[in-house]
């Protein structure tokens, strides 16, 4: 999913951050899967799953960048619309 822009906006801040996109508990892609800080990361990627009772949602990047970091942690329950990770955009 690429960022839309109206004609004249830019963007001036290159950090991106990946959001929850429920509540649950949030567990990190495998290792194989998610880049390590600093690799690219696509439009769409999975670095991660929210899991509660019942539910399986996989967390997506709305945009490409490096991988910064995650913000946080296997087992932590995070709501919606929490951030996970931060890119830097290309």
């Amino acid at each position: 999913m690429e960022a839309v822009l109206a004609q004249g906006e830019t963007l001036t801040v290159l950090e991106r951050v990946v959001v929850s996109p429920a509540v649950g508990v949030f567990r990190p892609a495998p290792p194989a899967t998610v880049t390590a800080e600093g690799e690219l990361v696509a439009a769409g990627q999975e670095v991660g799953v929210i899991e509660g009772p019942g539910l399986r949602v996989p967390v997506l990047s709305a945009f490409a960048g490096f991988h910064m970091g995650l913000l946080a942690h296997a087992g932590e329950r995070v709501r919606e619309g929490q951030p996970i990770a931060w890119l830097r955009s290309l």
